[in-house]
């Protein structure tokens, strides 16, 4: 990836809305995964 592509993003919410899940969509839509990559359902979910 080159650093004109990559961008900053800050995401202010209360708790239980939908930070995580929106990063999680963001992640996922971008094609940071590989398709070999098993990937959990909350991935930046650390409980």
């Amino acid at each position: 990836m080159s650093f004109s592509a990559l961008r900053n993003v800050a995401l202010v919410a209360h708790v239980d809305h939908g930070k995580t899940t929106l990063v999680d969509g963001l992640l996922r839509s971008t094609g940071v995964f590989g398709a070999h990559q098993a990937v959990v359902d909350r991935v930046m979910d650390s409980n």
